[in-house]
């Protein structure tokens, strides 16, 4: 028998005889392969094949978690049997109707042979005069006018994430984010060798007394922060903390990424790096905007850091695709990228509606206009468990760990992404989860 298929037995035994419980979260890969001496690429079949055999389940940038447990004789048995139907409530990936007959009108350019050759060349992190500029005009606002020479691409947002990490912050140092964060900033941060300081929140979001209180322990090379629609949280900073944290940042002399990548659906907001442009990279993407298929990611860079992303986005092969660059100037252009924002717009706002009619009575934190909410689970309900019993209704949330940046402070809680299923199917899947809610832990408890 392969040794990855033993190793998976092992697994499961563990599981099994109740050492990894419903709903755990399992190490990284890497994490996993050191501990047990073994390659990267035998972790990578172990977990691949624990997942083929449904008693774990997982995705990249969130982790694996178990949701298997011990059946009434003892043995091992899914708690997560696949449904008819599987409703993926992890996974958000929002989609307007029509935008697929939207987007190919601007690519039929780009097929004649001339336009194709230019763009399958090879471009580097500047991207092209044409779209540095478009992606200037796209983000400019009133309040906030972007250089076309402030302009870097990735292949996407999160190599854009990692290029702006890597830059800022040398391995074995510390970079402060919100004690709840996007689960691609905690895996770039371990491929990195980056530390992360968890930094306390409240109902406007991070705290700018949190950044001076970890900065005075041990100093910070970096900030991390979500200024608009929070991931999980759904807050946005209000100007006044936004004016705040721009301030403290500045005292203490430390850069800033700003994700931006949610930001389209809250439009009119003055970004950080409007606040503070000198030390913020923002850092943002098209596959919220557009598709996820779609992955070209951008940055605005202060020129005194310019070099240094621009460095790290090379260095990583993190450079971005020309073809898909040349796609988005054009959808930029003629209007489709407006079209399809305004669309996802009025989308959100209705799924969220209709989220909070579904979910009523139940402590639910978002913005109106966003894609996903955190609950706040009742009673008895550790996230872990709630996860374990929606699984075996078929339906997939991610539990507050994969956001805790410190698991020991793992609030009993769950993101729910509402993008991706249709919004019968949405609005069906809110009500089992609501029932699963009201029934209490119960069994899944024990």
């Amino acid at each position: 028998m392969d040794d990855y298929r033993l190793i998976a037995d092992q697994v499961a035994a563990e599981i099994a005889d109740g050492r990894l419980r419903p709903g755990q979260q399992l190490p990284t890969q890497r994490a996993f392969a050191r501990a047990r001496g073994i390659a990267g690429s035998t972790a990578a079949r172990v977990y691949r094949e624990l997942a083929r055999r449904g008693v774990t389940v997982g995705e990249v940038g969130r982790g694996t978690f178990v949701r298997a447990g011990r059946g009434t004789d003892g043995g091992l048995v899914a708690l997560a049997e696949p449904a008819a139907e599987p409703v993926d409530l992890q996974l958000n990936y929002p989609t307007a109707p029509g935008q697929a007959e939207l987007l190919a009108g601007a690519l039929a350019p780009l097929l004649r042979a001339d336009a194709l050759d230019d763009a399958l060349r090879p471009i580097g992190a500047a991207g092209t005069g044409p779209a540095r500029r478009a992606f200037a005009g796209l983000l400019s606002t009133a309040s906030w006018e972007v250089g076309a020479a402030d302009l870097l691409f990735a292949g996407n947002g999160r190599q854009a994430i990692a290029g702006a990490l890597g830059a800022l912050v040398p391995p074995g140092q510390r970079l402060g984010v919100e004690e709840l964060t996007y689960p691609v900033v905690k895996a770039a941060a371990e491929r990195l060798g980056i530390r992360l300081v968890p930094l306390a929140v409240d109902e406007d979001g991070l705290l700018p007394d949190a950044v001076a209180a970890a900065h005075r322990k041990a100093p910070l090379r970096a900030v991390y922060v979500q200024p608009r629609l929070q991931n999980p949280l759904g807050v946005s900073l209000p100007r006044e903390r936004a004016l705040a944290l721009a301030e403290e940042l500045r005292r203490l002399d430390l850069p800033v990424v700003e994700d931006a990548i949610w930001s389209f659906l809250r439009p009119g907001s003055a970004p950080l790096a409007a606040l503070a442009p000198e030390r913020t990279v923002l850092v943002d993407s098209l596959s919220k905007r557009l598709a996820p298929g779609l992955t070209t990611g951008f940055a605005v860079v202060p020129a005194g850091l310019r070099e240094q992303v621009a460095g790290a986005l090379r260095s990583g092969g993190w450079t971005p695709s020309g073809f898909a660059l040349e796609a988005a100037v054009r959808w930029i252009g003629d209007g489709t990228l407006a079209a399809v924002e305004a669309a996802k717009r009025a989308d959100a706002a209705a799924r969220q509606l209709l989220a909070r009619e579904a979910l009523a009575g139940q402590r639910l934190r978002a913005d109106p206009g966003s894609y996903y909410l955190w609950w706040e689970l009742p009673g008895s309900w550790r996230a872990e468990t709630f996860v374990a019993a929606a699984a075996r209704a078929g339906i997939s949330v991610t539990p507050a760990t994969a956001f805790a940046v410190d698991p020991r402070r793992s609030p009993a809680a769950v993101r729910v992404g509402l993008a991706s299923p249709p919004l019968p199917v949405l609005a069906r899947a809110l009500g089992t989860l609501g029932r699963i809610a009201a029934g209490g832990a119960g069994v899944e408890e024990g």
